[in-house]
């Protein structure tokens, strides 16, 4: 083989690894965009999981209070969906410019109960005085915390609106997220707890022993929205997945209402 040749054959080279490593780096950052990184309020779970496998396609799940999750995402966490479990702390990213006002959607709705270990499980009657501190006997009452957790904030304003909160403020248990205070009265370490009836409905350890006027707290709404920082491709069509028909049994049936 002559040096001409040679040359020839080794530019030729060069430039299909040079063509090569040009389509890798454009390729990569597409595949990469495939997968959909949710951010969801911790009470969403059970539902969502399930919701996920009939998507059928990658996703990547951070379950928390809704209060941690807006402030990850504030601070810079990777994250293509947010689903909150209420309007304050969408609206919280919301004016920090941090989500794709167009694709912000209230999705789903819930209820507020009071729950006991099931063992001790006695209904309660839930009414304008009702004596909580009475029936706590001296023990804790788990719940969000009422200042920041979405849960939390709806059993404090219904505790107000009925004239019980005085009376068991300082007997509250504040959890990080609704999961970790229906876990305390599971395991029994708090007599009762205010959670939503779909965190009760996933746990066969407490029983629901009151259920909260729906006009003693804000409507529960969960919003769901694309965060402006999301490069996913299949973003947008995953959001049109959890509001359509096919998803809507899987929260349903976790004791959600799908909100049309």
């Amino acid at each position: 083989m002559n040096i001409n040749r040679r040359s020839w054959l080794g530019a030729a080279l060069a430039s299909a690894v040079a063509a090569f490593v040009s389509l890798a780096s454009v390729a990569s950052p597409a595949l990469a965009q495939e997968k959909v990184t949710v951010f969801a309020a911790a009470s969403m779970k059970n539902a969502l999981d399930n919701a996920n496998k009939a998507w059928g396609k990658e996703v990547t799940v951070s379950y928390a209070a809704s209060s941690a999750l807006a402030k990850q995402i504030e601070g810079g966490a990777p994250a293509d969906v947010f689903i909150s479990a209420d309007l304050d702390w969408m609206k919280y990213l919301s004016d920090k410019k941090l989500v794709k006002e167009d694709t912000k959607s209230n999705l789903l709705g819930n209820r507020i109960v009071l729950v006991a270990p099931k063992e001790n499980a006695k209904p309660v009657e839930i009414g304008q005085g009702f004596d909580l501190a009475a029936l706590l006997k001296g023990g804790k009452l788990a719940m969000g915390e009422p200042n920041s957790v979405p849960a939390g904030k709806y059993g404090k304003a219904a505790l107000e609106k009925l004239g019980a909160w005085a009376g068991v403020e300082k007997s509250v248990a504040s959890a990080e997220s609704v999961r970790a205070a229906l876990a305390l009265v599971s395991r029994g370490e708090a007599p009762y707890g205010i959670v939503y009836q779909t965190d009760a409905a996933a746990d066969p350890g407490v029983a629901i022993v009151g259920t909260f006027p729906q006009d003693t707290h804000p409507a529960i709404i969960y919003p769901v929205a694309i965060l402006s920082e999301s490069k996913s491709a299949d973003a947008a069509a995953y959001l049109e997945f959890l509001k359509s028909a096919k998803a809507a049994p899987f929260f349903e049936k976790e004791g959600f209402t799908v909100l049309k």
